[in-house]
């Protein structure tokens, strides 16, 4: 492993970090003893670290297992060649694993005549986000043939309540507990429809604390858990406020958790984490920083076939569910310009709630790894 002294970042690198930082491609320039020297934005999301930490590492300290022989990256300023690979799989020290395309070629650069240029392409962030693209499409899809569906529903029914109404104020006590039928069962009927119509305004948004937030929803759930499922509370304390309607997020975070609630069995645990991610990617655009707010449960899992669709309206996992909650919970979470993931085994499902930050944060609540990077 390398030990020498780093050579210091090209001084005209500086001039163009701001371009480099929009390329989705990781860019990592490395010296002759295969120290960084310089890390754009991609490649700082790929190692999870901001480029302060990564300048003057060994390329190979930064992970535990490579597949690609590193070793060879020495080669690469002698003959001059190019070297690549599509598929090469790396595991960090946190056990995170990744598959990337890398591609290494020589530089000669101010003050650093045998340079190492890598290039890094996330193979599983770009299938990610295939699929998140079809996948949005189909949800919107689903969700725009449910919204019309309930808007003509939503029409005649309106005429069933008022004629029932009408009739219920003639008619004597004996037939009138029919009327009452009718108005009671077309009332249920407009909620379950105005809930199939979701929220379609935004509301007004201020800066509030997550940890608040679940705790809210652990009150309103308290006589709802199951008195052999343990909460636990795994929380970032230095996360930062989010801009947000509370109540929306709220009610995210109700659905998320009483699920997990409901599907455990007599015993298990249900684990709330909170984490700030950096250069996260939501729908193709990166952002520098997002609240992460999981809601884990060791329950029976989701059935396989139900993963694809799992947040299409009218689609449960519950023999009495209704199918919305987790619909209408996307959609909530759209409006905040972030996605809810699950993934799901037996005995390990985890739904994460990814809310970007989406301006700059007041001084004193940033992460305290953001203010290394905001001097850099």
């Amino acid at each position: 492993m390398a030990t020498s002294t780093p050579s210091t970042t090209p001084t005209h690198l500086s001039a163009d970090d701001a371009l480099a930082d929009q390329l989705v491609t990781g860019i990592v320039i490395l010296d002759a003893h295969l120290a960084v020297c310089y890390a754009n934005a991609a490649a700082e999301a790929v190692f999870a670290g901001s480029s302060r930490r990564l300048l003057g590492a060994p390329i190979d300290s930064l992970f535990r297992y490579s597949s690609f022989d590193l070793q060879l990256l020495r080669q690469v300023p002698a003959t001059q060649q190019t070297i690549s690979d599509s598929d090469v799989s790396w595991v960090f020290h946190d056990g995170k694993a990744m598959t990337v395309e890398l591609t290494a070629s020589a530089a000669s650069l101010p003050g650093l005549p045998e340079a190492i240029i890598l290039e890094l392409r996330q193979v599983d962030l770009i299938r990610r986000l295939n699929q998140e693209q079809v996948q949005q499409h189909q949800l919107e899809a689903a969700q725009q043939l449910v919204r019309g569906l309930a808007h003509e529903i939503k029409n005649p029914l309106g005429g069933i309540r008022g004629a029932a109404q009408l009739l219920h104020s003639q008619l004597g006590d004996a037939q009138r507990e029919y009327t009452q039928m009718i108005m009671g069962q077309s009332d249920r009927l407009r909620a379950l429809v105005d809930r199939l119509l979701g929220p379609n305004r935004p509301s007004a948004r201020a800066p509030e604390n997550i940890h608040a937030v679940l705790q809210r929803v652990l009150d309103v759930l308290s006589l709802e858990q199951p008195p052999g499922v343990h909460v636990v509370k795994d929380y970032d304390p230095s996360l930062p406020d989010l801009t947000m309607s509370a109540d929306q997020i709220e009610q995210v975070l109700l659905n998320l958790v009483k699920n997990a609630f409901d599907v455990m069995p007599e015993k298990g645990t249900v684990t709330l984490k909170t984490r700030v991610l950096h250069q996260e990617t939501i729908y193709g655009k990166r952002y520098r920083q997002c609240a992460q707010i999981s809601v884990l449960d060791d329950g029976p899992g989701i059935l396989p076939e139900l993963k694809d669709t799992l947040f299409y309206p009218l689609v449960s996992g519950r023999e009495n569910g209704t199918g919305l909650g987790l619909s209408i919970a996307q959609s909530l979470v759209h409006q905040h310009a972030g996605k809810i993931e699950m993934t799901s085994r037996p005995g390990a499902t985890e739904f994460t709630v990814l809310l970007p930050y989406l301006e700059e944060l007041p001084e004193g609540k940033a992460h305290k790894q953001e203010n290394e990077e905001s001097s850099s």
